[in-house]
């Protein structure tokens, strides 16, 4: 199996290569790119948990803290039986990166436990976030490092992470910092910003405005659009794709997925999955769920459909050597952390697909998480309409940026977002004499 880890830093040297000639102290530009490839800070444990049965089982636990130049560390806790140690180095890595192309003020971050949340009970999860949070808690802060949601976690699991937080530091520390800017995602009631749950899909949505712009499309209907992985941000993103008026011909969950040829209804999908606990029959269109409205189709067929814009939006290298070469769609976004390798980029290059990378398309969450420290500081909370407003140009920039390198330098998305961003991270650790 593909090592992230490795991925990541594969990556980066590709970079560094066309960053170097900009840079006439070589010396310090080495040695900056040295430092990149690890991460500043990481931390690993054995979470001792109490589980309902009265005995005590323990999980694996990590956080890595890539880089802090440009601000404290960022990034989301994963509870997911496949977390490693490389996957969270990997992750942190991306996060530094993502924060550094919408210009949000963090570095990258990132945590997770070996866990398959679903076979444990509501009170064996909640003591197992609050043992996570506890294992952090002189790890992290406002101004040091701030964790969010990312795979199965949620508002409530950053509710009960706050709360342990308060609960296990001192008076003081107490009486000095704002604990709950600590932790973002979190729900609205406890200082969690409006528009936060669709904020990444819908950020990626702009993403996907723009692109359709830059590719010369006439009419959004023409557009066919296939989301693998439809969790939070697979509809979120298909919800406002579908909105604007894009046709999401294809969506899938775990155990499978659907094609509906004429467009299916985002919404009306998503509470059939809910009832029925898959997709496979929850083929929707016009407010009406019927079989006969397309057709249930696997992951990798979903992966191979011959569309305009393909978005992986489940985990990290589900497009791979084996399989990029049947990519048939014109263009990709990446709504995962990681969905392409590394091998499969040179593969998608050469068929002349483009790639939006997921540190530019997935930035939206980040970027709203960003905002909600900064209400949560301010004592200050945004509409949703505020939020939106304010979300919107940050990611139309970036986009922006991205194009303009890409052009200049007639490279790929990935590497022309990767260059924006390394550079920008780079410059901040020339400024602060790290190198």
């Amino acid at each position: 199996m593909s090592n992230p880890h490795k991925n990541s830093i594969k990556q980066l040297n590709k970079v560094a290569k066309l960053l170097e000639p900009s840079y006439k102290d070589k010396k310090r530009f080495k040695a900056a790119i040295k430092m990149l490839q690890t991460p500043q800070n990481f931390f690993e444990t054995e979470l001792e948990v109490r589980m309902d049965n009265g005995k005590t089982n323990k999980f694996k636990a990590y956080r890595s803290q890539h880089n802090n130049a440009r601000g404290p560390f960022k990034g989301g806790i994963r509870f997911h039986q496949n977390v490693s140690a490389d996957e969270v180095k990997a992750l942190s890595t991306w996060m530094t990166w993502k924060c550094a192309v919408t210009g949000i003020p963090y570095g990258g971050g990132k945590g997770g436990v070996i866990v398959n949340p679903r076979e444990l009970s509501e009170g064996e999860l909640q003591r197992l976030s609050r043992a996570y949070a506890a294992f952090l808690s002189d790890k992290i802060g406002p101004w040091v490092d701030i964790p969010a949601p990312d795979v199965n976690t949620n508002g409530q699991i950053m509710a009960w992470m706050v709360d342990e937080l308060e609960n296990t530091v001192s008076l003081d520390r107490r009486a000095s910092e704002n604990l709950a800017a600590t932790f973002t995602g979190k729900p609205i009631m406890i200082g969690g910003s409006q528009g936060r749950d669709e904020a990444t899909g819908l950020g990626g949505v702009f993403i996907l405005e723009k692109l359709a712009k830059e590719l010369g499309y006439d009419r959004k209907r023409d557009i066919t659009i296939a989301i693998q992985g439809f969790g939070n941000v697979g509809y979120w993103f298909a919800h406002h794709a579908d909105q604007l008026g894009y046709k999401v011909v294809a969506v899938s969950g775990s155990k499978g997925g659907i094609y509906v040829e004429d467009g299916l209804d985002p919404e009306q999908t998503m509470e059939c999955k809910k009832k029925k606990g898959g997709l496979e029959t929850c083929l929707c269109v016009d407010g009406k769920c019927n079989v006969s409205n397309g057709k249930s189709i696997t992951n990798e067929e979903l992966l191979e459909l011959d569309v305009d814009i393909l978005v992986p939006s489940a985990l990290e290298n589900v497009i791979n050597k084996d399989n990029a070469g049947k990519i048939k769609a014109k263009a990709i976004i990446e709504m995962a952390n990681g969905p392409i390798t590394p091998e499969a980029d040179e593969i998608l290059k050469k068929n002349k697909v483009l790639v939006i990378p997921d540190v530019l398309a997935n930035a939206g969450g980040v970027t709203v998480s960003y905002f909600e420290w900064a209400q949560n500081l301010q004592g200050y909370y945004w509409t949703r309409d505020e939020v939106v407003a304010k979300l919107q140009p940050l990611m139309d920039k970036a986009f922006d940026s991205m194009w303009e390198m890409l052009k200049k330098h007639k490279t790929t998305g990935r590497m022309a977002t990767y260059m924006n961003a390394v550079k920008s991270v780079i410059d901040a650790m020339m400024l602060r004499g790290r190198v």
